[in-house]
């Protein structure tokens, strides 16, 4: 988040779009109640109707994949109006033409066509997010999980700069992480093309940085991402993997495709605190210990980093995934001799000018948020205050473009996904959490009544759902809560594995597959 979780509720206008708040982030979703009962307006752009759309001032579902095409006529809108914030614009960003000259393609007649918003709502969107005196954007993986993910945060950009709306409280871009510690592990260089703090591999000044720090000569090449990781054990040129706290039999993409390609390893092995699918597979299980069995830190998505404190010894064989770690290190010839995790801490922060300021001492409390570059810093409450990173603040003309697949005569409902509130991702926690399984036990698929009629689908019917790259068999929920031409399927449940019809289509920069649209087809089961 560009922004804090509390300074939500002094926003005068929150645009909400790609987040189930309540059922996904329910203590920012508080934060936004307590905006609306201060006379914030509330905007929710969601294909599906969600519970916090309940509050919104401006409720608008659009058709799945058209995000771009939506904020770019809401940005017509307010540049055809004048709302726009010239002086900021003048002074902080650059590339505006460009972007300009984009936008005129996106009236309201043709944004309403595209994605069957009303005209009249478009409007009336921009002129609540413009004319506000602080807006907030908040999103989340509907979003990001599409081919066009990327287009799709470069637009929100393209909005908060236009009105002014970012490096101020109370304003900015807002995504909302997927689970606990998301961003710290993104934050420590889980990623394929960074070393810790985001600093690039390629860099050959940071890469000597870590290579003299760690005594080793470290590749400057860009690494590979989940989807190519698989494609890399299909055709034999990637040998082993070793999957740590992740379960991609579940959450990736066409996951029969994805099954065949973990057996085809020669070495899989799982560290992980339970069982799961992908565990099932592996040649070697490592017992990793859970949150309240290790010491640490947690970034959460406000980017403040918090202690955690181990309050039981670790049950059975598991251990902290550090120590697992430096024993196989040691084991494979390099060496790893730390004694903590306070000890690795200090080393983050000797490496990573963002946490520089930050120790388990100046963690009593309530955290830091990043960047904390020394021991006298703060830390860093909403970023961009004295002007962006890069310099300026640069602009992107988008283009729309179509999701990678479509509806058509074979398989003609859209197929969306997401969480329900008691469960998170694979379920590998939740769904061991007797209390939290018995709130919902099993999956099902909601389709909007229109649509039951139309297949002599009835409430609780067996359905088969089929996409072009498999099927399952699910109950039917039948709702308002979908549009006519879409359904939701929640992707918790192994039974009926959503990711068994999802497409791995993926954005070609972020390398996120488009987990949220596909085409499917619905026949009830005899």
């Amino acid at each position: 988040m560009t922004n804090s979780i509390q300074e939500l509720e002094d926003a005068k206008c929150i645009f909400i779009t790609g987040s189930n708040t309540t059922s996904s982030h329910p203590i920012i979703a508080s934060r936004i109640f307590r905006a609306k009962e201060k006379g914030a307006k509330v905007i929710v752009a969601d294909p599906c109707r969600i519970q916090i759309g309940d509050l919104a001032d401006i409720q608008v579902h659009q058709k799945l994949g058209t995000d771009v095409a939506l904020l770019n006529g809401i940005m017509h809108v307010i540049l055809q109006n004048g709302w726009e914030d010239r002086e900021f614009i003048d002074n902080h960003t650059e590339g505006f033409e460009e972007f300009q000259k984009e936008i005129q393609n996106y009236t309201p007649e043709k944004v309403a066509e595209l994605t069957n918003i009303d005209k009249q709502d478009i409007e009336k969107i921009a002129e609540h997010f413009a004319l506000a005196e602080a807006s907030s954007i908040v999103y989340c993986m509907g979003i990001t999980q599409h081919t066009t993910g990327v287009d799709n945060v470069k637009s929100l950009a393209n909005l908060a700069m236009l009105t002014g709306n970012v490096g101020k409280y109370a304003t900015g871009v807002n995504p909302l992480r997927g689970q606990n510690n998301v961003q710290g592990a993104c934050d420590m260089g889980g990623l394929p093309n960074v070393f810790t703090g985001y600093q690039a591999v390629t860099n050959e000044d940071i890469n000597q940085k870590f290579s003299r720090a760690w005594n080793a000569e470290l590749s400057n090449r860009i690494g590979l991402a989940i989807p190519e990781m698989m494609a890399g054990l299909e055709d034999g040129s990637l040998k082993a993997l070793y999957v740590m706290g992740e379960n991609p039999v579940m959450s990736d993409p066409d996951c029969k495709h994805v099954r065949k390609a973990l057996q085809n390893a020669e070495l899989l092995v799982v560290q992980d605190i339970f069982l799961n699918e992908t565990a099932e597979l592996a040649d070697v299980v490592l017992p990793g210990a859970s949150f309240a069995e290790k010491d640490g830190t947690f970034t959460n998505t406000e980017r403040r980093v918090t202690r955690v404190r181990q309050a039981i010894e670790p049950v059975g064989e598991s251990r902290s995934d550090w120590e697992i770690i430096q024993d196989l290190s040691n084991k494979l010839g390099y060496s790893m001799q730390y004694s903590s995790a306070e000890e690795i801490m200090q080393e983050i922060a000797e490496m990573t000018p963002s946490y520089g300021g930050i120790t388990f001492e100046r963690l009593e409390g309530e955290g830091l948020q990043w960047p904390c570059t020394d021991q006298s810093h703060p830390g860093t409450k909403y970023l961009h205050k004295d002007g962006f990173a890069r310099g300026k603040g640069k602009f992107h003309p988008i283009e729309f473009k179509a999701p990678a697949e479509t509806v058509d005569e074979e398989y003609p409902l859209w197929l969306t996904t997401g969480r329900v509130f008691a469960h998170y991702h694979t379920g590998t926690m939740t769904r061991n959490s007797p209390t939290l399984n018995s709130a919902v036990e099993n999956g099902f698929i909601e389709i909007n009544p229109a649509d039951a009629d139309k297949l002599q689908i009835s409430q609780e019917d067996k359905v088969h759902v089929s996409s072009r790259r498999g099927n399952i068999e699910i109950s039917a929920l039948v709702t308002n809560r979908v549009e006519p031409g879409t359904v939701f399927l929640p992707f918790h449940f192994v039974e009926s594995n959503a990711n068994v019809l999802t497409n791995p289509a993926i954005d070609p920069i972020a390398k996120i597959p488009e987990y949220k649209v596909c085409a499917v087809k619905l026949d009830k089961a005899s």
